[in-house]
């Protein structure tokens, strides 16, 4: 998945969660005015002993909405770290494992590249042997000469693209890990940001309406 799209599903989610809570405190903010007034339409008054419980009601919510925003928030950055260490783990070692592959392949394919050189090596000294000992002709001795140079250089060239093909499967393996861990780690950091704001979003609306009721509606 894109890390755009990561970005655009996280800041929507974030967007959802941050006007539910700003509605859950509006509400919880009506409720503790229409509480401390006593609902009166002509007057309004506060209601010592009842704004008292509700300012001790409203402060226990809001220090545990605090406490579990912040614990939430703490699970949800270790997580994501844990994941990025993970991937970032697993892709080291999926690199190390396609460089030891890297190796192996070259290895065999030198190793074979110079088998089939020394069997053709071998092939046309005898069949040059074989052809200037039974023929007293020049043309023929240089047709055969020119019909296994032309055979030795397929070969060659057949050796050549399976190393090329070999090459370039392992260059984009490695081109699609490194996308992955970096796709992963941009998706990371936009969680974390994304999990500081809106920490700190909660957190003051929380303030403000610690205030409010606490100092604001007692002083009215």
């Amino acid at each position: 998945m894109p890390a755009a799209k990561v970005k655009v599903i996280v800041v929507t989610v974030v967007v959802v969660v941050v006007v539910v809570v700003v509605v859950v405190v509006v509400v919880v903010v009506v409720v503790v005015v229409v509480v401390i007034t006593g609902g009166g339409e002509e007057e309004f008054y506060i209601n010592s002993s009842g704004a008292c419980e509700v300012v001790v009601v409203v402060v226990v919510v809001v220090v545990v909405v605090v406490v579990v925003v912040a614990a939430a928030a703490t699970v949800v950055v270790v997580v994501v770290l844990v994941v990025v260490i993970v991937v970032v783990v697993a892709a080291v070692v999926v690199l190390k494992v396609v460089v030891v592959l890297v190796v192996v392949v070259v290895v065999v394919v030198v190793v074979v590249v110079v088998l089939v050189e020394v069997v053709v090596v071998v092939k046309v000294v005898v069949v040059v042997v074989v052809v200037v000992s039974s023929s007293s002709s020049t043309v023929v001795v240089v047709e055969v000469v020119v019909v296994v140079v032309v055979v030795v250089l397929v070969e060659v060239l057949v050796v050549v693209k399976v190393v090329v093909v070999v090459v370039v499967v392992v260059v984009v393996v490695v081109v699609v890990v490194v996308v992955v861990v970096a796709v992963v780690v941009a998706a990371a950091a936009v969680v974390v940001h994304v999990v500081v704001v809106v920490v700190a979003v909660v957190i003051v609306v929380v303030v403000v309406v610690v205030v409010v009721v606490v100092v604001v509606l007692p002083a009215e």
